[in-house]
């Protein structure tokens, strides 16, 4: 256990302050978190109001009791709260529950487990001045984590987590019971699950899909997903199997990230049932991963492109199309021959989130899997993007890996790898700076014609084939990327890479 979990650090990751369970993800530390979260609520909902309300409502936020006289009838702002299935994630959103009720902050916290991305829409939907997740999304089984949803029903911005990071400690946590499930908020959270169905329905072509003559595997690795996508395709010819549906708080010994070393369960199972593709969704239900026909791990660098050629050709859909700094290649030369706008980002769906905000933006990817789409909230959501590929599949009529050759031989063979490094987050980080400050000339045989720093270190090579070395935002990893002509070439670049991480390390 850490000197003093109560004073641990609190930083926000990319998408979400995470740690160990136990270690610093305690109860006392999601109180400090939740309290600062309470006051930036306040703060922001109190900027919001006629200035004739605001001292009323800074009054009420200094614990003056909801029953006092001096109150008034102005309504409190309202906070969308959901968790996963990890260890204790239930009990740590009802603490952070009655850190919000503490300090006069409506509060709707969700009965069961849902997907991250329910919340999102609810939060939208709601109007709420924000949502809490307790998830750390796609991490090991030790980790927990808390995220933020803005207004938008989005993952909150940089400058929102850098602002709720400056109110820790600023005041000690206030509790309060957490009131009865009032009618209102059992409504609000039934209404807007309602219309996230209905949604998803309507924007999915599900008519199309239920005469599909096929079988589908879905697979949730034990986390929110449930059986979402399987509900939403019953009653139908085509065939859907929902493997590791049930909870299981240690995602049966892997991390859930539906990444190829994670997909063993789902690729066999497509093996043994001849199926047409198997559709994962990792912890929080906010990512999506794929297996093809041929039962092996469709890569985001083959899924996110041919969603693009979907959106485009089948749909004739238009707008922007947003990469973060490890997409690929392909969907670059794809929105290029469409004349779509291009925007690169860090890593983060927080970028790409901001970007749909305010530009028009037909598709935002990161390797990682997580998607957003035009006419869907400015979010990741692993259930509407897994269907919105077994409609792409289901519209083109072929197989997965033939539509992926289709897209090779129109726009290039384009191969991509990845390796995930358990090295301290000092020795990951001198790594990267020391590439991106002084470039090799020439690396695994390979000339390096230039070098990128958006986000990491990519080493760029004459084919556009690239490498790129990057420290987690929120664990101990050191990831290193690549995507090139060969597979070949992908895997050499990344053995390379991993040795020259491991001589840092031991050198450091």
């Amino acid at each position: 256990m850490s000197k003093d979990a109560r004073l641990a650090p609190i930083r926000f990751g990319t998408d979400g302050w995470r740690a160990v369970i136990a270690d610093e993800f305690t109860f006392a530390n999601v109180e400090r978190v939740a309290q600062a979260y309470a006051a930036y609520v306040i703060q922001q909902f109190t900027h919001s109001r006629p200035r004739a309300e605001q001292n009323t409502l800074q009054n009420n936020s200094q614990n003056i009791s909801q029953n006092n006289s001096q109150s008034t009838s102005i309504a409190p702002p309202l906070v969308i709260v959901g968790y996963d299935r990890r260890f204790l994630s239930a009990q740590f959103a009802e603490r952070a529950s009655e850190v919000l009720a503490g300090n006069h902050i409506n509060m709707a916290l969700f009965e069961t487990d849902v997907p991250t991305p329910l919340v999102s829409w609810c939060v939208r939907e709601q109007r709420a001045t924000g949502g809490i997740v307790i998830t750390a999304s796609h991490n090991p089984p030790s980790f927990n984590g808390f995220k933020i949803k803005a207004p938008w029903g989005g993952s909150a911005t940089a400058d929102t987590t850098s602002a709720v990071e400056s109110l820790v400690d600023n005041r000690p946590p206030q509790r309060a019971g957490i009131p009865s499930a009032s009618s209102l908020h059992t409504e609000i959270l039934a209404s807007s699950t309602a219309s996230y169905r209905a949604h998803v329905a309507s924007y999915i072509d599900l008519a199309r899909l239920r005469h599909m003559s096929a079988r589908v595997i879905v697979d949730p690795m034990h986390g929110t997903g449930g059986r979402w996508v399987e509900s939403f395709l019953e009653g139908s010819a085509l065939e859907v199997e929902t493997i590791r549906a049930e909870r299981d708080a240690l995602f049966g010994g892997i991390a859930p990230e539906p990444i190829d070393r994670n997909l063993d369960s789902l690729k066999r199972r497509v093996r043994e049932t001849d199926a047409l593709v198997g559709l994962a969704t990792d912890g929080d239900a906010d990512r999506v991963g794929a297996v093809g026909d041929d039962g092996e791990t469709m890569t985001m660098h083959q899924v996110v492109p041919l969603l693009l050629l979907h959106l485009a050709r089948k749909r004739g859909m238009t707008g922007g199309v947003v990469r973060t700094f490890s997409q690929s290649i392909l969907t670059k030369r794809i929105a290029d021959a469409h004349n779509f706008k291009v925007y690169d980002t860090p890593i983060g769906f927080k970028h790409i989130a901001d970007l749909m905000l305010r530009e028009d933006v037909l598709l935002g990817a990161e390797e990682s899997g997580g998607i957003g789409v035009k006419g869907h909230i400015p979010e990741r959501d692993g259930i509407l993007n897994s269907l919105l590929l077994l409609e792409a599949i289901a519209t083109t009529g072929k197989p997965p890996t033939e539509m992926v050759r289709e897209m090779h031989r129109e726009f290039g063979e384009f191969y991509f790898g990845r390796r995930d490094l358990h090295i301290e987050v000092s020795h990951g980080q001198s790594l990267v700076s020391a590439l991106a400050s002084s470039p090799p000339t020439k690396f695994a045989g390979h000339s390096v014609c230039g070098i990128e720093n958006l986000d990491g270190a990519k080493l760029l090579f004459d084919d556009e084939s690239w490498l790129l070395f990057r420290q987690s935002g929120t664990e101990p990893v050191l990831r290193i990327y690549s995507e090139a002509t060969s597979t070949a070439k992908m895997n050499a670049l990344l053995e390379s890479g991993a040795e020259l991480a491991r001589k840092a390390v031991v050198s450091g």
